[in-house]
């Protein structure tokens, strides 16, 4: 790729760099695996399970279910942001990608939206495979507020993935953004619901979830599945996450 070419047309060239970029996270496989199989398939198994069915006090007539389907959603973001995309970028680092490409004509920056649009898509994907298996397969209703749903699920993909660019701007290499990374994962999934639902939370612990991203994001979930669209307040929690911890990426970035 010459620099005459790339100055001819920055586009063409950014986009030759999404797409390239996005079949190495494929073929990767940590981020389609993790981020959108094993959630899959752990959505198969709960929806076998007939006491899941069971209704949720607290969620507006919601189920088990009904629950784990947004949680699983929140879960796939969760891997990609904590994974796949701070321990590919520090991988990057750590062998000397960034800093060679940052003599070039395309320039690491160029890599760094190429890794984000790669992580959004699978997201996408993976959120529309969940929803369509959920319905389809086990006849869980979408939610109600479709429109509202979308925007919830915008806000906290770009929070999470804002955290996945705090994590790559901190580590030096894979191993100390993977260590990073398990560290905010495991908390924020709680948080989430995974392991208890929000509901059957004590309401301290309910509080601070609200005020995690994926615990913002879940109530934006919630508020849809139950035909509202999200309120002010998680949202605004969400947009927090993403300038700031957006901002603190790009003043600690290091390209070697």
């Amino acid at each position: 790729m010459s620099a005459q070419t790339i100055a001819a047309g920055p586009g063409s060239a950014t986009w030759r760099l999404i797409k390239t970029e996005s079949r190495l996270f494929v073929r990767d496989k940590v981020g389609p695996l993790w981020g959108v199989g094993f959630p899959l398939i752990v959505l198969v198994i709960l929806g076998s399970i007939p006491l899941l069915r069971e209704t949720v006090e607290g969620t507006g007539g919601l189920t088990y279910f009904d629950l784990y389907v947004p949680v699983l959603i929140l879960f796939n973001l969760a891997i990609l942001a904590t994974g796949a995309l701070p321990t590919t970028l520090a991988g990057y680092r750590e062998n000397g990608v960034l800093r060679r490409m940052r003599t070039t004509p395309v320039g690491p920056a160029r890599v760094l939206l190429a890794q984000l649009v790669a992580n959004f898509a699978v997201a996408l994907v993976a959120m529309v495979l969940f929803l369509a298996v959920a319905w389809l397969a086990f006849g869980i209703d979408l939610p109600q507020n479709l429109f509202g749903f979308a925007v919830g699920w915008l806000f906290t993909a770009f929070a999470l993935l804002s955290i996945g660019l705090l994590i790559t701007a901190l580590a030096s290499g894979r191993g100390p953004a993977t260590a990073i990374g398990t560290v905010l994962f495991f908390p924020m999934m709680f948080f989430a619901g995974l392991w208890v639902p929000l509901a059957s939370l004590p309401q301290t612990l309910q509080t601070i979830a609200h005020y995690t991203p994926l615990g913002a994001g879940m109530r934006t979930f919630q508020e849809a599945y139950q035909g509202e669209f999200p309120s002010v307040a998680p949202l605004l929690i969400l947009v927090a996450y993403a300038v700031g911890c957006t901002a603190i990426a790009v003043r600690w970035f290091r390209w070697e």
